[in-house]
């Protein structure tokens, strides 16, 4: 997991994966890279270990239902170390706040506000594929 954390700043990455020998690096904002690789290769995430700057609720249940196995976080919510503990997910983090907020700093991150009220990582998934599917649709091909 160190040299996870030591590639993920001194690679600017937003996340970096590991599973068994493979290492993986993404630099895009939000859920959506953890999203892509859960829809597309699940087989890599289970059991793997993560280095993320930011992860909120919504990235933790992601991570919970993939079944990666330990998670590092710069910045990570309550209610996805509340998620993690639940779940029995080994996690640390340099920094814990209430909830993750938006790219604006004007409030909460929309994912993080649709995922408030539940509570299960099987009413999250819907909750995060819905939030996804907007996403692509706002973002042209």
């Amino acid at each position: 997991m160190e040299e996870l954390i030591k590639q993920l700043h001194r690679g600017n990455f937003s996340c970096v994966m590991a599973h068994q020998e493979r290492i993986r690096t993404f630099n895009r904002r939000g859920i959506i890279d953890l999203y892509e690789l859960y829809e597309q290769e699940p087989a890599f995430l289970y059991g793997a270990k993560i280095a993320d700057k930011v992860i909120g609720k919504g990235a933790a249940a992601l991570m919970i239902i993939s079944g990666v196995r330990e998670v590092y976080a710069d910045v990570i919510s309550e209610s996805a170390t509340d998620l993690f503990d639940k779940q029995g997910v080994s996690y640390r983090y340099a920094s814990q706040v209430p909830y993750i907020v938006n790219r604006d700093k004007t409030g909460m991150c929309p994912l993080e506000t649709r995922c408030l009220t539940s509570h299960s990582v099987d009413e999250l998934l819907p909750i995060i594929t819905a939030f996804v599917e907007e996403l692509r649709r706002q973002t042209p091909q």
